[in-house]
């Protein structure tokens, strides 16, 4: 990882000072950095130790930089972790024009690849995503949104990353398609639940911890498997207090719906979800060559459910 960040501080330079000021703002505002660690993951469990991995990670990390700049953008959010978003430090403009500054960046980069298979699965991957995006986009707001068409927002905007970074580490190890197939899956089945767990702590975790604002889905109306599983569950009043807070965007009954989503047990339904996820992550991740890479997988999957933030 520290050499994945020293292809990034490289490849930010640009000889726009403002390209330069807002990329390296958020990208050393930290973040987990699952993407690339997952793409070097991978390609480690397969045997593969170039130097491409390490300019491919990087790669991933800008392209999931830029879809932050424009989401922020898009929902009007104003902190993101534990700090005021580009969009609020720098404008609206300048946010969505350096987001693409690093996808166009992004893919200078991974020309450099000189295979057309790497290019082939991150220009799908970036297309899907935009899609995702739209998708959510046309949801908001739509109390009647159910569990599936719920799964495909978020395996089209977020897991479809998770997914492209480890398929790309096989395909860097030059794996056969069986494994690359696993690698894909087990990216896809992480991102998935990576999703729903992030979910689930927008009415169940602290913001001070998470680095944004709590009740932030509810405000943009969105809704996530929590309050459909609460709608599912709940009494006909219930229901309609969801269903009115998710079409008008209603924060302020965001204390009643975390109180419903609570107490018709949305929260642990949300969890099991996303623990089967993990689940198929590990089963995926057992696929591969046994050693401290693969493990390192497995343990990834298992610790997500534990995430707090």
């Amino acid at each position: 990882m520290r050499e994945v960040d020293v292809v990034i501080a490289r490849r930010l330079d640009s000889g726009v000072p403002l390209v330069g000021e807002v990329s390296r703002y958020i990208i050393s505002a930290g973040g987990k950095r699952l993407r690339p660690a997952l793409l070097l993951l991978v390609s480690g469990a397969l045997g593969c130790r170039g130097e491409q991995r390490h300019v491919l990670a990087a790669v991933v990390e800008f392209i999931h930089t830029a879809t932050l700049l424009h989401d922020d953008v898009v929902d009007e959010s104003t902190l993101r972790r534990g700090r005021a978003t580009a969009n609020e430090s720098f404008g609206n403009p300048a946010s969505v024009l350096v987001g693409d500054f690093l996808y166009s960046r992004a893919f200078q980069m991974m020309l450099g690849a000189n295979d057309m298979r790497v290019m082939e699965i991150l220009a799908d991957a970036t297309n899907v995503i935009a899609e995702g995006e739209v998708l959510q986009l046309m949801n908001m707001h739509d109390a009647s949104l159910d569990e599936a068409g719920y799964l495909r927002v978020i395996r089209s905007k977020t897991a479809k990353l998770f997914e492209a970074s480890a398929r790309l580490g096989a395909v860097l190890a030059k794996a056969p398609r069986e494994i690359e197939e696993a690698c894909a899956g087990y990216g896809q089945a992480l991102g998935t639940a990576f999703q729903v767990i992030d979910d689930v702590l927008d009415y169940d975790g602290d913001a001070h911890e998470m680095g944004k604002n709590i009740g932030d889905d509810l405000r943009e109306g969105k809704a996530t498997l929590p309050l459909i599983a609460a709608m599912q569950r709940g009494t006909e009043a219930q229901r309609a207090l969801v269903r009115h807070a998710i079409e008008n965007g209603a924060v302020d009954e965001l204390d009643e719906v975390v109180a419903i989503v609570r107490q018709t047990g949305a929260l642990e339904v949300t969890r099991t979800a996303a623990a089967a996820e993990a689940r198929r992550a590990i089963e995926c991740a057992k696929l591969l060559p046994s050693n401290e890479w693969s493990e390192g997988l497995v343990q990834l999957a298992a610790q997500l459910l534990e995430r707090r933030h």
